[in-house]
């Protein structure tokens, strides 16, 4: 299976470009916004691949970024969403944007894309909803990347359970696996991601343990 391909730009077509590898041509097809990354040709460009095998014919597909990649495997495990959609949702979608479709519910926001109409947008958004959360956020999510990417995130270091506002968010942040990204939580101020790195146990003081801090 080919999973990274680095060669020269020799062409780009509508949803797709061919790579020249050591004097083999690869026609890889790719959304819209890969294809904008990619440099004039004959420059040198890297692509990471994803190799679909049928009895007729192997189909290559190709990704500016890990993030891309990674939605196009969820995606096309929804029912009704074979590669064409998939690279479809992402010429009209970026990572972000899908990520905020889900987390609002958008039906209108999905239809953007062509072969993409209200009845599979309704399916993306309940299978997504659930499947997100495994894919995309455990493991080996880069945590840092995504809070940059994503969100606009802060650290509550020392939190208590009963400073925390939202009482879905506090009730999910103290019964998460520590050091693991949790699935999204829908919470009164919107959608959250979050990773408790540490729960300890409270210790109640007495006056006369703390009086000298007072």
């Amino acid at each position: 299976m080919i999973a990274l391909l680095t060669g020269r730009v020799d062409s780009l077509q509508d949803g797709s470009c061919i790579l020249d590898v050591n004097g083999v041509g690869y026609l890889v097809q790719a959304s819209s916004r890969t294809l904008a990354a990619l440099p004039q040709a004959p420059a040198i460009t890297r692509l990471l691949i994803e190799t679909h095998v049928r009895e007729d014919a192997i189909q290559l597909y190709g990704f500016a970024d890990s993030a891309e990649r990674d939605w196009f495997r969820l995606l096309t495990t929804v029912q009704g969403v074979g590669a064409k959609v998939a690279l479809s949702v992402l010429s009209a979608l970026s990572p972000r944007d899908l990520i905020g479709a889900i987390a609002a519910g958008d039906k209108a926001g999905l239809t953007r894309a062509p072969g993409v109409g209200p009845r599979l947008a309704v399916r993306l958004l309940t299978e997504l909803r659930d499947k997100a959360g495994a894919a995309l956020w455990s493991g080996g999510a880069d945590w840092a990347a995504m809070q940059k990417e994503n969100s606009s995130a802060v650290e509550m270091a020392g939190a208590t359970q009963d400073a925390i506002p939202s009482p879905e968010l506090a009730e999910a942040a103290f019964s998460a696996v520590p050091a693991v990204v949790a699935p999204p939580v829908k919470g009164q101020f919107g959608w959250h991601v979050f990773k408790v790195t540490a729960i300890t146990p409270r210790v109640e003081k007495s006056l006369a343990d703390v009086k000298d801090q007072l």
